[in-house]
């Protein structure tokens, strides 16, 4: 099979990333509409990414935040989205790089998306060999049940992988 020059992989990865971007710079502007709400999973040791001490120690490797009725100062650039959370009472503001993000979910429209992300530790050449291995999928997310604020599971997921289009090695 010829090699793939292009990275198609990387730039599905990229455009998807690019969906959680333009949903985030809406919802900063206007809010969120009807139901909706988000369910952000990613690395809490990702470069780039600013959380406090105390919450990287709870947290060591991966978090989900929710952006759903307390959330504020909501900002996105092209890289990053930043925001103010609440957390045991305790105000926390995170700086989430989208390269971090691992998933994104809409349990409203039973959307998310899934991402794989490359080692915080991954040098240039070693990052370039993990996106081999990128799997972004589209998916239908059923929230885990933390505790009863959490909305409940809902239907069956139908998976649609983008690396069925991917060179196979």
């Amino acid at each position: 099979m010829p090699e793939d020059l292009i990275r198609y992989d990387i730039l599905a990865q990229d455009a998807l990333r690019g969906v959680v971007r333009k949903v985030l710079s809406e919802v900063a502007k206007t809010g969120l509409p009807g139901e909706h709400h988000f369910y952000i999973t990613f690395e809490t040791r990702a470069p780039g990414v600013r959380i406090s001490s105390r919450m990287l120690a709870q947290y060591p490797e991966e978090m989900t935040i929710v952006l759903q009725h307390q959330f504020w100062d909501l900002t996105v650039t092209e890289h990053a989205f930043e925001v103010g959370l609440s957390f045991n009472g305790v105000p926390e503001r995170l700086l989430v790089p989208f390269a971090a993000i691992k998933g994104f979910v809409d349990p409203s429209v039973q959307f998310g998306l899934q991402f794989e992300t490359a080692p915080a530790d991954a040098g240039v050449e070693e990052a370039s060999r993990e996106m081999d291995e990128v799997e972004a999928s589209a998916l239908v997310f059923d929230p885990p049940a933390a505790d009863a604020a959490e909305p409940e599971k809902t239907g069956e997921a139908q998976v649609v992988r983008l690396d069925a289009f991917r060179k196979k090695t």
